[in-house]
């Protein structure tokens, strides 16, 4: 694959991976992507997954066909890029890696790396000439791991953006990259906003026409969807408006009273209701429709004198992932001591610019009149 001129793709498709950092469901697999940079000098641009060794320098030898790479540039030290640096090295022993001070020390806890390896350690913002391309080193901590850096290729207006913008499924596969991207952002770099944010003002200042993401299709069209997308994810702003009602029942009554509840907010003409169970259903998209919508519905039995666990767990990952900005219900459910309400409202107590509706639900067991009207209050309150 041709990016520009000069900018190859030498990347891999991983449909052999079940669970991508075992835990996302990745129904289409993965591209671990990797780029060369033909110039004077010419430039790696991070490795692959260990597992496609062989099949990435394959891609790089037929680029290069003689040639004999200057740079190998590491961006990220996750396994899923870096685990191939010593495989590099082995075949281009004469090549430089290029990092930041804490990628070396990763590499080293990670690999072993031979000292006599030449080395070069980039600050931020510092640059690189290759010869008609120049490279600029943008670090981004935290997005979203701690010697994360950003590459500008000012000469042909690339930026090679890290996991940024990167999402779930391999590239020969036809997907919607909103979806899997916003499952990809908040399950990964969710948590990260703030930092995200910073990135966004530096990349601001620069004329970028392609982004080169380290998984997912590389980006040249329409470039303002996709860096809006990451503002609104970023500054933990609703994506639209609806409600998502997501529940965990045992008997099947919490999900009666789940699913009447959607029931009436479809009839009351409410722009946008989505339903989960979640002991089912993927978590991982689940918590990205809790962050895709602007209100939320939490709908769990009491257990043992607490939540169910799926529900504690789906909390939790909202709460670590800075949830905010949002209307909250909840619907508890409880025969003889319902308490979780108390529990779930309890787990949100740190939580910035949270809204709980004034009407709950509580049902006895299963639903009854009383239990249905304040159901019918709860959804004139959420449709207002």
């Amino acid at each position: 694959m041709t990016i520009t001129n000069d900018i190859k793709y030498v990347g891999v498709n991983d449909h052999e991976v079940d669970l991508f950092e075992g835990q996302y469901i990745v129904p289409n697999g993965m591209a671990y992507n990797s780029y060369v940079i033909m110039d004077e000098k010419i430039a790696v641009m991070d490795t692959v997954d260990e597992r496609f060794a062989g099949e990435w320098l394959a891609n790089i030898k037929n680029v290069l066909g003689d040639k004999t790479p200057d740079y190998l540039i590491i961006q990220h030290m996750e396994p899923d890029h870096s685990a191939n640096i010593k495989a590099f090295l082995e075949v281009y022993p004469e090549a430089a890696v290029v990092g930041n001070a804490k990628t070396f020390t990763m590499m080293d806890q990670f690999y072993k790396v031979d000292e006599s390896v030449n080395r070069l350690t980039v600050t931020d913002k510092e640059t690189l000439s290759l010869g008609a391309h120049t490279l600029t080193f943008v670090f981004a901590p935290m997005v979203h791991w701690p010697e994360v850096m950003v590459t500008y290729d000012s000469t042909d207006k690339v930026l090679f953006s890290a996991d940024g913008f990167g999402k779930f499924g391999a590239l020969d596969v036809e997907e919607d990259w909103d979806c899997e991207a916003r499952r990809y952002y908040f399950g990964i770099v969710g948590k990260y906003g703030l930092q995200v944010q910073k990135l966004l003002k530096v990349a601001a200042t620069l004329d970028i026409q392609t982004i080169c993401p380290l998984h997912g299709p590389i980006l040249k069209e329409d470039l303002g969807h996709y860096i809006e997308k990451y503002d609104i994810w970023s500054s933990y702003r609703p994506e639209n408006k609806g409600v998502f009602i997501a529940y965990a029942s045992v008997y099947g009554h919490t999900k009666a009273a789940a699913e009447l509840l959607a029931a009436k907010l479809e009839e009351k003409g409410c722009e946008k209701v989505a339903i989960a169970d979640l002991a089912r259903e993927d978590m991982a998209e689940c918590v990205e429709d809790a962050f895709r919508y602007d209100r939320l519905v939490l709908a769990s039995v009491t257990y043992n004198g607490d939540i169910f666990p799926c529900m504690k767990t789906f909390i939790e990952g909202l709460v670590e992932r800075n949830y905010q900005n949002r209307t909250v219900a909840f619907v508890e459910n409880g025969t003889w001591g319902p308490m979780a309400k108390k529990v779930m409202s309890g787990m949100f107590e740190k939580s910035k610019n949270i809204t709980f509706t004034e009407e709950s639900v509580t049902v006895r067991s299963a639903l009854n009149e009383d239990s249905e009207a304040a159901i019918e209050r709860l959804a004139e309150e959420l449709c207002r």
